[in-house]
């Protein structure tokens, strides 16, 4: 196998909603809360018009581009066996994504995230993880992990406790590990922890510029090349309206963003740009050619509703 993702199993709820519904939710928007009580979330979902439904979590919706580009793909992630865990499990092998977990009853649902887009195609999310986040180290296959060239994490996952054992277990037996700091809250949460994952433990770093900034205390973008080349591993930045950067040693590659696009929905955009870019990692392309494969993905998925192609 190529890539093996492993996180958050989520079932994405779209849904369209106005400014107002933001603050009155007390939400920031553009960013992902965590919601641990069942009703709160419940309470929400129940004043909303759902536009779709679809499996989601970041990194699983970065290994279902991965699939749609030819790859050869898996993911771990877990589910209840309930209604929402089938219809992920489905849901991913609708897209020749091998599911290695098998589900059976939790005592929590399968994990929900709410997608809230606002007018200006901007989305806040709203995550109830239910059993998502109880991923332990005895849901991880040491063999699936071994014949993978290699694994493909989420920061959304990493958490003290049982996920973060799963996550060990992962790194200790993959060829190259590969992962996602997900959002600034993630990095905020468990800045020392990911400190030290970019710079001893990962092969590839993803991250948007913001979380990237708050990851080394930058207070200058330049502080965050130095940093890359000094890290001497391949990291990947997002900049919005300023295209991306991949930092290897003294390599540093940029790129534009796609300029004339009609943006609905914002959804998924660093997930398939991941997805495009380790495509071209792993066929031996050059970082620009990596970047600009991140490029057209995003781009294509930022034109529809929803984070998959």
């Amino acid at each position: 196998m190529e890539i093996l993702g492993i996180g958050n199993a989520i079932v994405d709820v779209i849904c369209k909603v106005d400014e107002n519904f933001i603050d009155q939710n007390n939400l920031t928007k553009g960013t992902m809360k965590l919601i641990f009580d069942d009703k709160e979330f419940k309470s929400m979902l129940s004043n909303l018009n759902i536009e779709k439904t679809i499996s989601g979590g970041s990194v699983a919706n970065s290994i279902v581009g991965l699939s749609q580009l030819g790859n050869k793909v898996g993911f771990i992630g877990k589910v209840s066996n309930d209604a929402l865990g089938s219809k992920y499990e489905s849901g991913l092998k609708s897209e020749n994504v091998e599911f290695f977990y098998s589900k059976k009853k939790e005592k929590l649902p399968t994990g929900t995230c709410l997608i809230l887009v606002t007018p200006d195609s901007e989305r806040t999310m709203c995550t109830f993880l239910g059993t998502a986040g109880k991923i332990n180290e005895n849901d991880v296959d040491t063999d699936v992990v071994k014949q993978s060239e290699m694994i493909f994490l989420e920061g959304y996952l990493w958490d003290e406790g049982e996920p973060k054992k799963a996550f060990e277990k992962s790194i200790n037996y993959a060829k190259k590990v590969a992962m996602s700091l997900s959002d600034q809250f993630c990095v905020d949460r468990h800045k020392p922890h990911f400190l030290d994952l970019v710079k001893n433990k990962l092969d590839i770093t993803f991250a948007n510029e913001q979380e990237m900034m708050s990851l080394i205390d930058a207070k200058d973008f330049k502080d965050v090349i130095e940093f890359g080349k000094n890290l001497n591993k391949l990291v990947v930045i997002t900049r919005g309206e300023k295209g991306a950067v991949s930092i290897l040693g003294d390599e540093v590659v940029e790129n534009d963003v796609e300029k004339n696009l009609s943006i609905k929905d914002l959804t998924g955009a660093g997930d398939l740009f991941a997805a495009g870019f380790l495509h071209g990692y792993l066929r031996g392309l050059s970082n620009l050619e990596n970047l600009n494969k991140g490029r057209e993905m995003s781009s294509q998925v930022i034109q529809k509703i929803g984070a998959r192609l």
